[in-house]
């Protein structure tokens, strides 16, 4: 039996195993954090005091007298498969609308994606260096690709901030933005300029981060026209870096 309203009663915790849970707004029924856990993990956050945005909510409503709504998603399940319902939910209903600070576990793998785009992750043409007809600079941007990603989004991730040779990227027409060896979108360069010097781009004054910039490029320009995405939009690259390969930009120019 369970000890007071903040508990599962061991029977209920035993049926439960791992679960996804939500929080929402009791006004208005909008959900405002989705977490995962196990036992009574569900209700540790109606007594954390701490700073974040959603203690600060929860605080918000307990002190107008009031208590958030809290739903089980779904549970019965196992740790893996929990993570992967918390990162569809935070997808489905936008981490912006929520007080989440990150997306779900491999959300970026398992998360929110277009079919088309989730068809060429798992069946696609591998592409050859000879297969590539123009001259081209692969960038890998697997440390800051999200699925959930506006075009604009993605635009801003790829063309900045670089370590490139300068005199190599000029030689380039094109940019693929590539994320776990799939060319996810293709852009038209139309100018190479130092980092943090164009529309957008803010430099720090932190000395460490100017540090970090050092001799790094950006680009503008814009999607590339229809015929040249078609023909690597989609498309894997896997095949044309070495197993262990670190360095994210690799040229691909004609003589």
């Amino acid at each position: 039996m369970k000890k007071n309203e903040l508990e599962f009663s061991s029977e209920t915790i035993k049926e439960l195993k791992y679960y996804v849970y939500v929080y929402s707004d009791p006004d208005t029924g909008k959900p405002f954090y989705v977490g995962k856990g196990k036992g009574n993990r569900v209700f540790a956050h109606l007594t954390d005091d701490g700073e974040s945005e959603k203690s600060s909510r929860i605080k918000s409503i307990t002190d107008s007298g009031k208590k958030p709504v809290i739903q089980i998603l779904v549970h019965g399940i196992d740790e893996e498969t929990a993570l992967k319902v918390e990162a569809a939910a935070i997808d489905l209903i936008g981490i912006e609308n929520l007080t989440n600070r990150q997306r779900g576990h491999q959300s970026s793998t398992f998360g929110k994606i277009e079919a088309k785009a989730l068809e060429a992750r798992y069946s696609c043409e591998q592409l050859k260096e000879e297969d590539i007809t123009h001259n081209v600079i692969i960038i890998k941007v697997d440390q800051l690709y999200q699925n959930t990603m506006s075009p604009h989004e993605l635009y801003e991730i790829t063309r900045r901030y670089w370590r490139v040779n300068l005199e190599k990227a000029k030689k380039a027409d094109y940019v693929f933005s590539v994320y776990d060896g799939l060319v996810v979108e293709v852009y038209k360069v139309a100018q190479w300029f130092e980092a943090f010097t164009t529309m957008g781009t803010v430099e720090s004054d932190d000395e460490t981060e100017k540090e970090k910039i050092e001799n790094r490029y950006e680009f503008v320009g814009n999607i590339a026209p229809e015929e040249v995405r078609a023909k690597y939009k989609y498309k894997s690259v896997s095949g044309l870096f070495t197993k262990g390969e670190q360095n994210p930009i690799k040229y691909l120019l004609s003589e």
